[in-house]
């Protein structure tokens, strides 16, 4: 069990901290079809990030969507 939780552990750690494997074409595609959200949002598409950093991201905009649903700034 010791054995298959390091494996895991050691597995998910590559795995977010793969580095991003997109082209400039497809950022740049993914920056546009993020306008609508917001600019900051576009914006981060045409960085490199790894798995974890988009991750990252995904829950804060679940948050800021959450907070913008209940309305609680």
């Amino acid at each position: 069990m010791v054995a298959l939780a390091i494996a895991i552990a050691v597995g998910g750690y590559f795995i977010f901290n793969a580095p991003d494997q997109r082209s400039a074409g497809d950022k740049i595609g993914d920056a546009i079809n993020e306008l609508p959200n917001g600019a900051d949002k576009a914006v981060r598409e045409l960085e490199d990030r790894t798995p974890g950093e988009k991750l990252e991201d995904a829950i804060e905009d679940a948050g800021d969507d959450l907070k913008k649903s209940t309305n609680q700034q």
